[in-house]
């Protein structure tokens, strides 16, 4: 009897997990079908506009911070902007791309000082303090053709 309560329990869990995707999100490399979620999870007032080559889906989370996640035509997303009184989770945004990022900031760094990370693969600057943080993350290579930097904040 002790046996079938921990697997009902299991199998309970599993069944949650396959249905609510509580880990989902907007992440720097992930599709667009997941903004949805993050605009539920960070109960943010999200706004769309487009460009060109990318959509841009902005979210203003009730602190004040304003994110920013940039999809290409195809959906994925391939930069992530924010500015505002308080610092974004960098986990959430960066998705798979965080520990990347951690590994490749200098241990040296103190405090609030800037922070850029330049890899083949990966950009981030991060900075400010508080009541004025600012930061870009991008992938250059699904950054689409024509798209400058300038148009990413």
């Amino acid at each position: 009897m002790s046996l079938r309560i921990p697997i009902a329990l299991l199998v309970a869990v599993a069944c949650v997990l396959s249905v609510v995707p509580g880990a989902a999100r907007a992440a720097l490399g992930d599709d667009l079908g997941s903004v949805e979620t993050d605009r539920a999870q960070l109960k943010a007032a999200l706004r769309t506009s487009s460009a060109a080559d990318y959509t841009v889906h902005e979210l203003t989370l009730p602190g004040g911070t304003v994110v920013r996640e940039f999809a290409s035509a195809s959906g994925t997303v391939f930069a992530v902007s924010w500015s505002g009184p308080f610092m974004p989770d960098l986990r959430q945004l960066l998705g798979a791309w965080f520990e990347r990022y951690r590994v490749a900031v200098p241990a040296s760094r103190t405090g609030r000082a800037r922070v850029s990370v330049v890899r083949p693969d990966l950009i981030v600057h991060s900075g400010g303090h508080p009541r004025a943080f600012v930061g870009l993350a991008y992938l250059p290579q699904a950054v689409p053709a024509g798209v400058t930097r300038d148009e990413l904040r």
